[in-house]
């Protein structure tokens, strides 16, 4: 009666271990909704001309609500808006000049950058060019900030897992390409 027991239970492991990998297998097939699109031009339906306010926000953006938080930037934190759908932080929209907004952080990988680049990703899975990046200070120190490929106003913001300096400099090339997305800033 054990053995038979023993066996059954190997034959549920191996099953599951089976269900498993074909979870595992099947995570990259799943498709992401994509929220935003940042572009030079405008994060989604906000644009240069989009009043710095939640109600204005809410109104640029139906079905997404604004709340007041807190948000690192490279050298300080400061009070913005966090933008959500859906119970997820999908934007941090900052302070511009003139009662505008100003630069938009996107923080999931529910939006898209303007090479389809996804928070998530690695440096060496979107083959940026280390010549467009450069390090990061203060709050950001040591992570590598780049100029998103075709554009002059969109910087994809890198931090490297474990990364143990100099932070001075970018981190060497083996060590970059590991390097993973974690912020698509767009300043209007």
């Amino acid at each position: 009666m054990r053995s038979w027991f023993q066996a059954g239970l190997a034959g549920i492991a191996f099953l599951l271990a089976g269900c498993a990998a074909s979870i595992e297998d099947s995570v990259d097939s799943i498709p992401t909704r994509t929220f935003f699109t940042i572009t030079p031009d405008a994060v989604g339906a906000l644009t240069p001309e989009t009043a710095y306010s939640a109600r204005a926000i809410q109104e640029t953006l139906p079905g997404y609500t604004a709340e007041t938080i807190t948000s690192a930037v490279e050298a300080r934190t400061v009070s913005a808006y966090g933008v959500f759908a859906e119970g997820i932080q999908v934007l941090q929209v900052h302070r511009g000049r003139n009662g505008k907004i100003g630069p938009i952080h996107g923080v999931t990988h529910h939006l898209s950058g303007p090479n389809g680049e996804r928070i998530g990703a690695t440096f060496g899975a979107l083959r940026i060019d280390r010549n467009d990046c450069r390090v990061g200070r203060n709050l950001w120190r040591g992570m590598a900030l780049c100029t998103a490929r075709g554009t002059e106003n969109i910087t994809l913001v890198f931090a490297i897992p474990q990364y143990q300096g100099p932070f001075d400099r970018l981190a060497p090339d083996d060590e970059l390409k590991g390097a993973v997305l974690q912020r698509i800033v767009w300043q209007p």
